[in-house]
């Protein structure tokens, strides 16, 4: 990892005082640091960058003191110190804080403990006085009841004294009074009745349908679905390959499985307790950092989800938002998790710099894979007993279940490998890094088949497209996409290893792409808060979304016709896609 020189870190100051409003400061440090003849471009640099620089320093000081405290006890959570101590200490300091804390915390939950049994103690003695009292309420009621029967009963005796005095000279009057009384109620509740059936016949049916007919490209409003309820950055959506639950995974400890409704979408935010279920990964407490979820994944049948976690667990959750399994092995933060095809087998990748293999039957972990030097970054099933891992240690590695070796070892990145993909027949391996290119890979040879090289920042993520042999699109070309800090799109043609072509529409780094189920378009996330849809064929855009908040992932529904997206502003929109 390059380090970060004088004239860089003098130009972050300097742009960190102008936006903080010293003015003064500002320009006595440009002028004594020769900012004005800096090679640095200011339109590359972000808002806030210096913060953001010190923020990430201060982060991956925590995870290494956490990840190296020796500390063998999974089921704690990350201890998190101040930032003031990230600074002023060391490693080994911050460490032995760190194991303080967990002693006070373990301490404190064995106060807890206490507390509660005593609390259920307290609770039982007290239901007991409540049901004690309940019953001689209960047979108060009865006292009454029997008191109020017997008042009834002796009038019930001088009305009937009553009217056997007056019934001869006054029949003829008291029939007429009665039929009005009986007759009158009758006629009421028919009007009433008749007026309920005019006002449904007259607002029963549905309005009709807003149908949007602009030529522009723009998705129009009336065509998104807001789902709102987090409370912190979506980072994960993923739809259900069976039917129309739509999954998220938020910053705020929980994932949401919402039922999306069939038809078109509609400009109503939808945030409920009727269309969602909450997935909580915390027990009481809400404000639990490392519970952040980081990926999830459905199984083939659409019948589980799979969540993984920053607190180093991962998750098997049913589609009515049971939790089946706590998967409780890695040590650090799980950023990768994949179902195998057959469905028995769940992958995961963690910061800890290994992936396990799970068995999903028994909840326990089948083998665990230590070959990366650094944190493991993605995984990809290969077929159902074998796979592909990354990690910013910049090398890949094919494994297989039951082996203790790497099948195969694939080194050619210069930097951090960010993600992996096979191909839809697992012939071709495809990898995308910080070093600016994708790399295909196959089993045959030692080194890459072809150098992707058009990218000038990283490439955060790629995708294949569903073509080709072994597709339901076999007679369309499979080609490659890669998403790039540098604001493009990139398809190449992966047979000859050329770009098809270069879709730049954004302004901000590329987060996620993900191709239509017919491989004809391509949709794409960005921080620049705009979901566009590109034609495959045309290589050109066809429909834009702009949101309020920068996008991390977005994905389509099985059908092909509704698109998901994630926003940093705590929501997901949905959006109907027709052309």
């Amino acid at each position: 990892m390059s380090s970060i020189t004088s004239v860089e870190l003098n130009y972050l100051v300097f742009r960190y005082l102008q936006e903080s409003g010293f003015t003064h400061a500002a320009f006595a440090l440009g002028y004594e640091a020769g900012i004005n003849k800096s090679p640095i471009d200011g339109n590359m640099v972000p808002p806030g960058a210096l913060i953001t620089f010190v923020q990430k320093g201060l982060q991956y000081l925590e995870l290494e003191a956490n990840l190296n405290s020796g500390d063998t006890d999974v089921d704690d959570d990350f201890a998190f110190v101040q930032p003031l101590d990230l600074i002023t200490k060391d490693v080994y300091e911050l460490q032995r804080m760190i194991k303080e804390k967990k002693e006070n915390l373990q301490k404190e939950r064995e106060k807890e403990k206490e507390k509660e049994k005593e609390k259920e103690k307290e609770k039982d003695k007290e239901s007991n006085r409540e049901r004690e009292r309940e019953r001689e309420r209960e047979r108060g009621r009865e006292r009454e009841k029997d008191r109020q029967e017997k008042e009834r009963e002796l009038e019930r005796d001088r009305e009937r004294i009553e009217k056997e005095k007056v019934r001869e000279k006054a029949k003829d009057k008291e029939k007429q009074h009665e039929e009005p009384v009986e007759r009158d109620p009758i006629k009421d509740r028919e009007e009433k009745s008749n007026v309920k059936h005019d006002d449904n016949e007259a607002c029963g049916g549905p309005e009709p349908m807003d149908v949007c007919t602009s030529l522009s490209c723009e998705i129009s409003s009336t065509d998104v679905t807001i789902l709102e309820g987090h409370a912190s950055e979506v980072f994960a959506c993923a739809w259900s390959p069976t039917g129309s639950l739509l999954a998220s995974g938020s910053g705020d400890s929980t994932a949401r499985i919402w039922t999306i409704a069939d038809g078109p979408c509609t400009s109503s935010m939808q945030n409920g307790p009727s269309n969602v279920l909450v997935l909580k990964h915390f027990k009481g407490r809400t404000n639990e950092k490392s519970k952040d979820v980081t990926t999830l994944d459905w199984n083939g049948e659409g019948t589980l989800l799979a969540t993984g976690s920053y607190d180093g667990q991962a998750r098997i959750w049913g589609r009515d938002g049971e939790l089946r399994s706590t998967l409780n092995k890695h040590k650090g933060p799980v950023f990768s998790l994949k179902w195998n095809k057959k469905g028995d087998y769940l992958l995961s990748g963690s910061v800890d710099k290994t992936a396990i293999v799970w068995d999903v039957k028994t909840g326990e972990w089948k083998q665990q894979y230590d070959f990366h030097t650094a944190p493991t970054l993605d995984v990809d099933w290969r077929n159902n007993n074998s796979f592909a891992t990354c990690s910013t240690d910049t090398m890949i590695y094919v494994c297989k279940i039951g082996e203790s070796h790497p099948v195969k070892a694939f080194a050619g990145h210069q930097g951090e490998v960010n993600a992996i993909k096979w191909d839809p027949t697992g012939s071709l391996l495809a990898s995308c890094s910080d070093d600016g290119t994708a790399k295909i890979w196959n089993m045959k040879e030692d080194k890459y088949v072809h150098d992707l090289r058009e990218h000038v920042k990283e490439i955060y993520t790629i995708r294949w497209s569903p073509t080709g042999p072994g597709t339901s699109n076999p007679n369309q070309q499979l080609v490659l996409a890669s998403a790039s800090f540098d604001s493009t799109i990139k398809l190449w043609d992966v047979e000859a290893g050329r770009v098809l072509h270069t879709f730049s529409g954004h302004s901000e780094p590329v987060y996620s792409v993900a191709f239509s189920p017919n491989g004809e378009y391509l949709a794409s996330g960005s921080l620049d808060k705009s979901m566009h849809i590109w034609s495959v064929k045309e290589g050109k855009m066809v429909k834009t979304y702009t949101g309020s908040g920068g996008i991390f992932e977005v994905c389509w529904n099985k059908e092909g016709d509704k698109i998901a997206a994630c926003f940093a502003n705590n929501t997901v929109c949905v959006m109907d896609f027709r052309m």
